[in-house]
């Protein structure tokens, strides 16, 4: 039981940490300063929540590891973020449209999981609620003026969707630790939350012209620590120093 807790809390952890990492690179490089500052406060907001996760994971493991060992010091296969928030982001356009799939995903996903019977998990799921209501409301309403706006930034949005698409469908994928924890009550089934996923998400995108393909492969492997060539580079930067000097203190 303890082992599908660390394991669950882990790749919530995981997710946050790396989509938090991805997005930091835009800072100072933003469209304009408003929205510069704008997508840094979000980015410290998961940088935020993907730190009281790990937190937890390494209270529950139980073996001697802080949230900055599981940050710094795992390597690739021992990390179980969604493929999605490792891709590189591209232009703004990209970027923004793979906020709002997650956007929509985490709002419904962490309501849910504010009703865990696991206390720490139900409080950390209330406040990144409230964070990711915003998030949401910011990253929808500028797939709105991308895909509204000039042929240019219509053209963008639609080459995004189109590299991004194909890593959704695991955002849904459970195994036999979300098995476990529904049973127990602590974890989220995705299963339900697909279908309204799919109608918010289609509609938000209609709305913004943009195409969907007919038949499309969905790439999946995160759940068994499988990932993209770009995960590695994420975690080459992100881990440098604290491997150069594990020891070292602010």
């Amino acid at each position: 039981m303890q082992n599908h807790l660390f394991k669950y809390t882990l790749r919530l952890a995981d997710t946050s940490l790396i989509l938090a990492q991805r997005l930091s690179e835009w800072t100072g490089h933003g469209p304009f300063l408003e929205e510069d500052l704008a997508l840094t406060n979000i980015t410290l907001d998961i940088f935020g929540r993907a730190k009281a996760l790990l937190e937890y994971a390494a209270k529950t493991e139980n073996k001697n590891r802080s949230e900055d060992d599981l940050a710094f010091m795992r390597n690739e296969r021992e990390f179980f973020n969604l493929l999605i928030t490792e891709q590189p982001n591209g232009d703004y356009a990209k970027t923004i449209l793979r906020q709002a799939f997650i956007d929509c995903f985490d709002l419904m996903f962490y309501t849910e999981l504010a009703k865990s019977r696991d206390n720490t998990l139900a409080g950390i799921a209330a406040k990144s609620v409230k964070e990711i209501s915003y998030h949401k409301r910011h990253s929808f309403s500028w797939v709105l003026r991308f895909g509204n706006g000039t042929e240019e930034s219509k053209r963008r949005l639609q080459e995004g969707f189109d590299a991004l698409w194909q890593f959704t469908g695991e955002m849904f994928e459970m195994n036999d630790t979300d098995e476990v924890l529904i049973k127990e009550g602590i974890a989220v089934n995705l299963a339900p939350l697909r279908a309204r996923w799919d109608a918010e998400i289609h509609e938000l995108l209609q709305k913004a012209g943009i195409k969907f393909p007919e038949t499309v492969f969905m790439q999946k492997g995160s759940r068994q620590g499988l990932h993209s060539e770009h995960l590695g580079y994420i975690l080459a930067e992100m881990q440098a120093l604290p491997r150069m000097h594990p020891n070292a203190t602010w």
